[in-house]
């Protein structure tokens, strides 16, 4: 945003001019003949020439809608999502703290409000809300609980490692699928460059079968 006024420009085309200045007087200087700097390039010369050709390697390697969709239909299992709950708590340490809250929510206390006063979870700052859940994500006392009661319904105390809990269900997701549509761009990622360390990896197999190396694994401890 800053380049597209008048005085980001300004400041720009001076570090431009600042720059080539350095560069005419580093010339000038003979600093591209000495020793340290030849180095230095050769280095950084090595370097981009390895980068290019490992460019030049993969910039043939594609992936095609027909390759993506078959990843998809033969691993249904990976874009499966479980049983869900929506759930919001209240956790306290206090076993009768704990049943004290639960009576007054029970005598007509909001829950959520109840929450953001007495629990100790850093949930309290959205009412307790923890979001959606599947099986194994919940200690399974708990997780027993939330997923047994049903939509809007409040159980009784449930003791875990962490306190007293008073749960609430919010809501419930039955598993689902999700669309191709939807993981498609995800896909297309994860099978690209599992094309791509293959073909790296045949062809570095096959330039060791092309250069003499010797090694000394004694100078890696």
């Amino acid at each position: 945003m800053q380049l597209n006024t008048l005085a980001g420009k300004k400041y720009l085309l001076n570090e431009m001019i600042t720059q080539q200045m350095l560069y005419l007087d580093a010339k000038e200087k003979g600093l591209d003949k000495e020793e340290e700097y030849l180095k230095e390039l050769k280095s950084v010369e090595e370097n981009l020439l390895k980068q290019y050709a490992v460019k030049k390697l993969l910039e043939d390697v594609k992936v095609d809608e027909a390759e993506i969709k078959e990843y998809y239909e033969k691993n249904p299992e990976q874009f499966t999502t479980g049983d869900s709950v929506r759930a919001k708590h209240i956790l306290v340490k206090d076993e009768e703290k704990a049943k004290e809250i639960l009576k007054e929510i029970q005598d007509g206390k909001n829950f959520e409000e109840a929450a953001a006063e007495y629990s100790e979870c850093p949930s309290k700052e959205k009412g307790g809300d923890l979001g959606y859940f599947q099986k194994g994500q919940m200690v399974p006392e708990f997780e027993k609980v939330a997923f047994e009661l049903e939509v809007g319904a409040m159980g009784e105390l449930v003791k875990t490692q962490f306190g007293y809990h008073i749960i609430k269900v919010e809501d419930k997701k039955a598993a689902s699928t999700m669309p191709f549509d939807q993981v498609k761009g995800q896909l297309e990622q994860y099978i690209l460059r599992n094309k791509q360390n293959e073909k790296f990896k045949s062809y570095t197999d096959q330039l060791r079968g092309k250069y003499e190396i010797t090694s000394n694994e004694e100078l890696l401890k």
